[in-house]
């Protein structure tokens, strides 16, 4: 057996509240995320909006705080008059970003419907790649202004009486992407961003404003690239954005779930890069993090690629439609893990995406909707990840990998929720070799008791869920001691953990 682990959690060692909007995800108009994915009139299980129910279940148990929206590649020739007004009168417009053509049956107007029924709020996006200052005007103006002028007028003729209140802006999207439409350089983005953010400002001074960052870690522009932007837009926004997804095409399980690694350097790099322009800038304020875009990305490459070629301009075809085994869902919860280690950093993340497009959710086209496996972490996190995060002290063996060295074999934080006295550890036991003993102890916390331990764990790594049932799910554990203020248990090699402790 490996070296025994141990996590010491105690109250007063605290790194900083959780930010419910960590807890976020994405749709775009890409694939079917939309169309037959949350919307598909006619199914047996839509509503009176077109909206399919299961679907709607299936988010709401999620407990997605905000959904970023409509892009993605999509939003850098969004044109969102033609997403507004009559739906029999809306352009159909050629979606460059993925070839396809977008009918624009479900717009702007329908979109905050859905997301009322969801229980989430919108983090809007707007088009710095084909636009600029003007249009992102005009659409804050149809959002968020109840005035008497030309695009709130336009809101209410369109059945919008009250405003939608968006709160959250985008500034456009990966705009260092040679894949992206209107790619700018960082000082032709800094500045268009600047004063697009300025003036957004000062028609609504309650918004807040995310600076786009660079697309990737692995792109010849990170961090040169925040660092030039941030430069212009520093003081009028109020996050800047980051993007990671990860794959596993080596086939190395233990390399895969060494990765969050990375993603510590990911960001340590762009904090870092953000406190020396508030350093050069003699600023008092601390810019945060919206990771906006991260997940697990690589089944689905090779056909996508296909599609796109040699069958362009379809309506909503099947896009980036990973199908998820267990170990996308141990990798999941390393990032889930790493996002709330910086809580004091990272204020918003969005897992993209949530339906159909390298989602947690899938939908049949006539038939059900299911959970893919990687459902479950985020599912955890969300329910059980409110609070205040508590500083890791731990202890753990290491292993090294093909590309990392000194990976720890098991990853855990505590989030520490005083208003409903309790305490939820989550633990990933990446070691692909063997178990190891973990031991909690919460001698802090006088009067607490295990409430449950719930895991996920499956002998094959390769192992999916489908429409037909579920291979992956989390089960309940009673295999575990609690003795004086210390829970020890053992954590299967590969595998998610969760650990509730109550008063």
């Amino acid at each position: 057996m490996a070296e025994k682990a141990k996590l010491l959690v105690d109250k007063e060692l605290q790194i900083a509240p959780v930010d419910k909007r960590v807890y976020g995800s994405f749709i775009e108009h890409l694939g079917r995320a939309v169309y037959t994915g949350i919307y598909q009139p006619g199914h047996p299980a839509a509503d009176e909006d077109g909206f399919r129910k299961d679907v709607i279940e299936l988010v709401k148990e999620l407990g997605v705080t905000n959904i970023r929206y409509p892009g993605g590649n999509y939003v850098s020739n969004f044109f969102w008059e033609d997403s507004v007004g009559p739906v029999e009168q809306r352009k159909k417009r050629l979606d460059m970003a993925w070839r396809t053509l977008e009918t624009n049956e479900v717009g702007l107007h329908e979109f905050a419907k859905w997301a009322k029924k969801v229980n989430s709020d919108i983090l809007m996006a707007v088009n710095l790649g084909t636009r600029g200052t003007a249009d992102a005007l005009n659409l804050l103006e149809y959002c968020n202004l109840d005035t008497n002028s030309y695009y709130a007028d336009m809101r209410r003729r369109n059945g919008q009486d009250k405003p939608f209140g968006i709160k959250t802006w985008c500034l456009g999207n990966e705009m260092d992407g040679p894949w992206q439409l209107g790619q700018k350089t960082a000082t032709e983005y800094g500045r268009l961003a600047a004063e697009t953010a300025k003036a957004m400002k000062m028609m609504d001074d309650t918004i807040e404003l995310v600076s786009c960052g660079s697309a990737h870690v692995a792109m010849p522009t990170f961090p040169e690239w925040e660092a030039t932007t941030l430069e212009h837009t520093y003081d009028y926004v109020d996050y800047v954005s980051l993007h990671q997804y990860y794959g596993n095409q080596d086939a190395d399980c233990a390399d895969f779930l060494a990765k969050t690694q990375d993603l510590e350097h990911f960001f340590h790099t762009v904090i870092s890069t953000c406190d020396y322009i508030k350093a050069k800038k003699r600023s008092k304020k601390t810019l945060n993090l919206s990771f906006d875009e991260w997940n697990v990305w690589f089944h689905s490459l090779d056909s996508d690629n296909t599609e796109m070629k040699e069958r362009p301009w379809q309506i909503a075809p099947a896009l980036l439609e990973d199908h998820y085994d267990f170990e996308d869902a141990i990798l999941v919860g390393l990032m889930l893990i790493t996002i709330l280690k910086h809580a004091d950093r990272v204020k918003m993340a969005c897992l993209a995406q949530l339906v159909n497009v390298i989602a947690p959710i899938i939908t049949e086209k006539d038939g059900p909707a299911w959970r893919q496996t990687i459902f479950y972490p985020f599912l955890h996190a969300s329910k059980y990840g409110r609070g205040v995060a508590l500083m890791p002290i731990a202890t753990s063996g290491k292993h090294d990998t093909s590309k990392h060295e000194d990976v720890t074999d098991v990853e855990s934080i505590a989030v520490y929720n005083e208003e409903k006295e309790e305490v939820t550890v989550f633990a990933v036991n990446r070691n692909v070799d063997e178990d190891v003993r973990f031991e909690v102890d919460l001698r802090s916390f006088e009067g607490y008791q295990v409430k449950e331990f719930t895991v996920l764990e499956h002998e094959d790594i390769y192992a999916t869920n489908s429409a037909l049932g579920e291979k992956v799910a989390p089960k309940a554990k009673t295999d575990y001691v609690f003795d004086d203020g210390k829970f020890e248990a053992t954590l299967k090699k590969i595998s998610w953990n969760v650990i509730r402790f109550g008063k």
